[in-house]
């Protein structure tokens, strides 16, 4: 498996102070996916929950929905110039039945760590993809257990303490109980990785669950939730226009600014109670 840090010797300045010595950073390296042998998507990641970040990847593009969808996956021989196996790619064999996408028709699978998405389909195509109601969730977060998630996701961030320079995303109870957490260099990985670990346990819908992100909300981690079926995103930043509009759309509560004794509440607020 690729390490999902690395150490690097740095100059530390330090007012008229200056040392060297090492220092850790997050690790980045491509995940290649294919489907059947087929090259479907490469995305940079941190190495570690590739299976999860895989099954997360599939389900929120709407490949499946759930572990009965993927018949196998396995790590190929990628090898690096030493001939040792890099873990960067992973090929998976769909169930009997499950339709292959075809990426001729829909926009090329490449995400990258700082955007997933760019130039995704129009609002009203990723309705019509959502299998599941969110709207129809009934569920209610307590406020005091909203404004609490964005400590609790801090410190299981493990690797950040490490390094200062990853992103997670936490998956919660209505009651604010730790339900599943993931780190990534990308957004939009660490919500992969958070659904996949939902997809492979047979649990989606996430109906009745929040997710917390850290960051921003851009469109495609707002797509990402509805097509998991949770009803509240919450961020410790700012939201998109777009992702606002997408939330209005599927029903989902948006919230943003969480931090301190507050937040602002930017689409749903009847679940928050």
């Amino acid at each position: 498996m690729g390490r999902v840090t690395a150490r690097t010797p740095v100059l530390r300045i330090r007012g008229p102070h200056r040392s060297t010595r090492p220092d850790t950073v997050a690790s980045e390296e491509p995940l290649e996916i294919r489907l059947a042998g087929t090259p479907l998507a490469v995305t940079m990641r941190t190495p570690g929950h590739d299976f999860d970040l895989v099954h997360g990847f599939l389900a929120t593009e709407g490949v499946i929905t759930s572990p009965a969808d993927v018949a196998a996956l396995r790590y190929c021989d990628s090898v690096d110039d030493e001939g040792r196996n890099t873990y960067n790619v992973v090929d998976v064999d769909l169930a009997p039945g499950v339709p292959v996408p075809d990426t001729a028709l829909e926009r090329n699978f490449y995400t990258t760590s700082s955007c997933g998405v760019c130039g995704k389909a129009s609002i009203d195509a990723i309705r019509t993809r959502t299998t599941f109601d969110v709207a129809a969730d009934p569920v209610q977060v307590p406020l005091d257990a909203l404004l609490a998630l964005p400590d609790r996701l801090r410190a299981a961030q493990e690797v950040f303490e490490k390094t200062g320079g990853l992103h997670a995303a936490g998956l919660f109870t209505a009651e604010g109980e730790l339900v599943c957490v993931r780190e990534d260099v990308g957004r939009h990985n660490a919500v992969d990785k958070v659904v996949g670990d939902a997809v492979r346990a047979g649990r989606l819908p996430l109906a009745g669950h929040v997710l917390m992100v850290s960051g921003r909300t851009s469109f495609e981690l707002m797509q990402k939730s509805a097509m998991a079926g949770i009803p509240v995103l919450a961020a410790v930043s700012a939201p998109s226009s777009l992702a606002v509009e997408l939330a209005e759309a599927t029903g989902t509560t948006l919230v943003g600014f969480l931090r301190g004794d507050g937040c602002n509440v930017y689409a749903g607020a009847h679940r928050v109670v």
